[in-house]
């Protein structure tokens, strides 16, 4: 059972997205293991353009099965978004996506967190996209972040979100 990982060194536009789509054939998973909708992946297929950001490029080759992995931060609005597209272009994405219970979610205070930092940093500002990937990651790495399988206990998901929003509501009050 060979496997081959494609790994950049995090600058972006390395062309890993076009390395994945030639081994996409010859796989029969094709996973991300982290990152957010922050990158885009355009994919030319016959003169049909798919844009994707959380989906693994392997869900354009058919009878692929494509994992979004426990490293991943999800926007599920974004996420839902991308599937209806991929979907209006007649890309089936049903069983053949799998979503680690295990990656984290970005919430909307994440994204509002991201954009007030930015703008509290003024001159020092980092550039960051404003789509709450960094903030998202702060809360996976201090254990507080709501993941995928939260989503299945109604009462751990309430309290988590509970916690999580007073905790950045002192954080927006103080920036």
């Amino acid at each position: 059972m060979a496997s081959i990982a494609v790994v950049g060194t995090q600058w972006g536009d390395e062309g890993k997205g076009k390395i994945v789509d030639l081994l996409a054939e010859r796989a029969d998973i094709v996973a991300r293991y982290q990152g957010g909708p922050n990158a885009g992946h355009t994919v030319v297929i016959k003169g049909k353009r798919y844009v994707l950001h959380s989906i693994p490029s392997g869900i354009l080759s058919p009878g692929k099965r494509c994992i979004i992995g426990g490293g991943m931060v999800i926007d599920p609005a974004l996420l839902l978004q991308e599937i209806q597209e991929l979907k209006e272009q007649g890309v089936a994405v049903d069983s053949n996506l799998l979503i680690s219970r295990r990656a984290h979610l970005i919430m909307p205070y994440h994204r509002i967190l991201d954009q007030v930092r930015e703008r509290h940093l003024g001159k020092g500002k980092i550039g960051t996209t404003g789509r709450g990937i960094g903030p998202a990651y702060t809360d996976k790495a201090a254990r507080t972040g709501i993941r995928v399988g939260d989503l299945w206990n109604e009462q751990w998901f309430r309290a988590k979100l509970r916690s999580n929003l007073e905790e950045k509501n002192c954080l927006l009050v103080q920036l």
